[in-house]
C-alpha cells in the first residue's frame, strides 16, 4: 500500500491540505483563507459551507500538486479548529446558521447565569473546563434558544451538532456518518473526561438534546470513507485530533513531562501528564490530550486567546506592516529604554485569568514610542503569556517533573526574535521543531498509523527533529523587571479578581 498521507488542516483564519510521503515529508500544500464575520461586537462567526468547499478545493489541489491519484493516498487525517461550533440538516447537509468560532463571547451572560447557579464546579469536575464562553456548549445552547425551530427539530433527530471535524466528517462521507474523536468532544463542556462519554446531567442543565450529539471515537480509528465523487475514488478517513492535541502528538510529546507551545491565532500550550487526570487549582484545563486503542491520556492545557491575531491587527489594524514576517525585524529595531507592554484582550483573557470581559490595552507608551516599540510589545505578550501558563502548570503539576525544554510550532513560531524572546523571558530553552506544519504531522501520523504505512509511536518520537533550540541571552534582574511590568499591566487591565 502507498505511504502518501493527505492532511487537512481547517483552521480559524485558513483551511490547508498536505500530503506527505511514506518518509512523513511534506510533498505537496494548498492553502485558502477563509473570510470572518463579525456581525456584533465579541461575535465571531463563519460560513460553514465556504469551510467545506475551501477545505475540497485544496485538498483536489494538493494531490494535482503532487502528482497523485486519490488511490494512492492511504489515509485522511484531519485536524481542526477546535470549539467552532456548527448545526446542519441532517438529510439535507445545509447549516442552519453560520459557524460560531471559539473566540466569540456571546454567550458570556449564559456562563455568568450558569456560575451564579453554581454549576461551574460540577462542570470543571467532570470536563476539566471552566464556564467559559470559549466552549461549544454554551454556543450550543445560545443556537437552540435563538434559531427559530431549531429545539423541535434538534429533539427529533433533525439536526446534527458538530464541531468542524464533525461537519468534514459529514460533508467528505456523504452524510454517512455523524462523528467525532475524544479531544474534539472533551472541549465542548459536555462530555464526561473520566467516563469517556456524553454526561446526561451536563446535557440536561444546558437543555441539549442528546439527539443532536456525534459519536465519539478514538483519535486513530475508523471514521469512514469519503465519496468516490469527491477525488476519483474513496480514501479512508483515519485520524482526527483537535488542533491543539495534532500538534502535541506531531512535536512527539508523548512521555509525561512534556510540553509543547503552538504559536498560531492563538497560543495553547499543553502538558502531558500521563493517564493521571491533573485537576488544576490555578485556572488550567484538564483534557484529553490523546485516545488510542481506548487509552486515554490527559493533560494540563493553557488557553491564549490571541497570539498571531495581534501581529495580524498590527498589519491590518494599525497598518504599520505589510507583511506579518516583517514584525520581528521591526520589534528588534525598538528602543531599549522604552517598555512598553500591550495586554491583547482583545476578546477577553485566556488562562489563567479567564475574564470575558476584559479587553486590550496599551501600557508605557511615551511621546517616542512608535511602531517599533508596538510590535516588539506585540510580541513581548506572546512570551509573558506563555510565562503565566507554565508557572500556572508548574505549580499544578506538583513534585512531578516538568521536561527544561518546551517544544514549539505554529507559524509564529518561525520568526527567530520571538523565539529568543520567548526563551529569553522563560529562561528555559526553547526547541523549535524542524517541521512548522506539526499540527498537520500529528493528524497524518494518527492516519498513516493506524492504515499501517507509518511508523508507530516510539519511532515516530525518535523521528522528532529540532530545527533550533534558543535559549536565555538576557540578566535574571531584566528578566525579573520585564516581568514585574507585564503583571502590572495585566492587573490594570482585568476586570475582577
Amino acid at each position: 500500500m502507498s505511504g502518501y498521507i493527505l492532511a487537512i488542516d481547517q483552521g480559524t483564519t485558513s483551511s490547508r491540505a498536505i500530503v506527505f510521503d511514506a518518509a512523513m515529508q511534506m510533498v505537496a500544500v494548498s492553502q485558502r483563507e477563509i473570510t470572518q464575520h463579525f456581525p456584533q461586537p465579541r461575535w465571531v462567526e463563519h460560513d460553514a459551507q465556504e469551510i467545506w468547499q475551501s477545505v475540497l478545493d485544496v485538498s483536489r489541489a494538493a494531490l494535482e500538486m503532487a502528482k497523485l491519484e486519490a488511490s494512492q493516498i492511504a489515509a485522511i487525517g484531519i485536524t481542526n479548529q477546535r470549539e467552532t461550533t456548527v448545526v446542519w440538516d441532517r438529510a439535507s447537509g445545509e447549516p442552519l446558521h453560520r459557524a460560531i468560532v471559539w473566540q466569540d463571547r456571546r454567550t458570556a451572560e449564559i456562563c455568568e447565569s450558569l456560575k451564579a447557579d453554581g454549576y461551574e464546579k460540577l462542570f470543571t469536575a467532570k470536563t476539566g473546563l471552566l464556564l467559559d464562553p470559549y466552549f461549544s456548549g454554551t454556543k450550543l445552547r445560545w443556537l437552540l434558544e435563538s434559531v427559530d425551530g431549531l429545539r423541535a427539530r434538534a429533539e427529533t433527530g433533525e439536526v446534527c451538532f458538530g464541531t468542524i471535524d464533525s461537519w468534514l466528517i459529514y460533508k467528505l462521507t456523504g452524510g454517512a456518518r455523524h462523528l467525532t474523536d475524544a479531544t474534539n468532544a472533551c472541549r465542548t463542556l459536555l462530555y464526561n473526561i473520566t467516563d469517556n462519554g456524553w454526561d446526561e446531567e451536563l446535557l440536561g442543565i444546558l437543555s441539549i438534546p442528546r439527539a443532536m450529539l456525534p459519536e465519539v471515537k478514538d483519535c486513530a480509528d475508523d471514521f469512514g470513507c469519503t465519496t468516490a465523487d469527491l477525488f476519483g475514488a474513496e480514501i479512508p478517513i483515519l485520524g482526527v485530533a483537535g488542533d491543539q492535541q495534532a500538534a502535541t502528538i506531531g512535536n512527539a510529546c508523548f512521555a509525561p513531562g512534556m510540553m509543547k507551545s503552538t504559536y498560531g491565532t492563538g497560543c495553547f500550550a499543553l502538558l502531558n501528564t500521563g493517564t493521571e487526570k491533573v485537576v488544576s487549582t490555578h485556572r488550567m484545563l484538564t483534557t484529553i490530550a490523546y485516545r488510542l486503542d481506548g487509552v486515554t491520556t490527559y493533560a494540563l492545557e493553557g488557553s491564549i486567546f490571541i497570539a498571531g491575531a495581534a501581529v495580524q491587527w498590527l498589519r491590518d489594524g494599525l497598518g504599520v506592516i505589510e507583511q506579518a514576517s516583517e514584525a520581528g525585524r521591526l520589534a528588534e529595531a525598538a528602543a531599549e529604554d522604552q517598555q512598553v507592554y500591550i495586554v491583547p484582550a482583545f476578546t477577553g483573557l485566556g488562562a489563567p485569568y479567564w475574564d470575558a470581559e476584559a479587553r486590550g490595552a496599551i501600557f508605557g507608551l511615551t511621546r517616542n514610542s512608535g511602531p517599533a516599540e508596538i510590535a516588539r510589545a506585540v510580541l513581548e505578550a506572546v512570551a509573558y503569556q506563555t510565562l503565566d501558563l507554565l508557572f500556572a502548570m508548574k505549580r499544578d503539576w506538583g513534585d512531578h517533573e516538568i521536561e527544561t525544554v518546551l517544544r514549539v510550532d505554529g507559524g509564529m513560531a518561525a520568526s527567530d526574535w520571538t523565539m529568543q524572546r520567548l526563551a529569553d523571558i522563560l529562561a528555559t530553552s526553547v526547541d523549535r521543531s524542524a517541521v512548522l506544519e506539526t499540527t498537520a504531522l500529528g493528524a497524518a501520523w494518527l492516519a498513516g498509523s493506524k492504515a499501517g504505512v507509518w511508523p508507530g509511536q516510539q519511532a515516530f518520537a525518535a523521528e522528532w527533529r529540532c530545527d533550533r533550540r534558543f535559549v536565555s541571552g538576557i540578566s535574571e534582574s531584566l528578566r525579573q523587571a520585564k516581568i514585574a511590568g507585564w503583571r502590572d499591566a495585566v492587573s490594570r487591565t482585568i476586570t475582577r479578581e
